[in-house]
């Protein structure tokens, strides 16, 4: 994966890491991990091979929608800055989010965050309907001027056809 962690990865092992020990990836193989729209970055801090158990950092920016989806896993998810809007509820640090191997979302992010996740299961890749994502409507108000400008940049972004992706 290209970051720190790669030689202790899927090991059943006691790991006491800083944060700043891992590197944050993003494009091609974050897409390829995840197959989400463009934008977001990752820092992975374990996995699991046998389980598909993945642990990691996911950072959102100011604006981004994540596609109603669907995967081959189960996810646990707290949210450690920034909102989380999902559900009809406006998540903040410590709050806390589930997903099974049923369609869930979508989830957007107004004024940016950051979560970390733990995916199990067969899959990380996101399995979403790209017509549908383009004709998303924001549910929810950025409270920030960076979050304003990022709702409306990832407005432009999904009906201009620059959310593509594998999906």
């Amino acid at each position: 994966m290209g970051n720190k962690m790669s030689s202790i990865s899927g090991k059943h092992e006691f790991v006491a890491l800083h944060d700043d020990e891992v590197e944050w990836q993003e494009g091609e193989s974050v897409n390829e991990l995840l197959t989400l729209p463009p934008g977001i970055k990752v820092k992975i801090f374990n996995t699991d091979p046998s389980t598909g158990r993945m642990d990691m950092k996911v950072k959102f920016p100011p604006g981004y929608v994540e596609p109603e989806h669907s995967h081959k896993s189960w996810h646990s998810i707290i949210v450690l800055k920034g909102r989380m809007c999902v559900a009809g509820k406006d998540l903040r640090p410590g709050d806390y989010v589930f997903g099974g191997d049923t369609l869930h979302g979508p989830y957007e992010y107004p004024d940016g965050c950051e979560v970390f996740g733990v995916m199990m299961g067969d899959g990380s890749q996101h399995e979403w309907d790209e017509s549908k994502h383009i004709e998303h409507k924001n549910q929810w108000a950025a409270e920030t001027s960076d979050g304003k400008r990022g709702v409306e940049q990832q407005k432009i972004a999904r009906t201009s056809g620059e959310v593509s992706g594998e999906n």
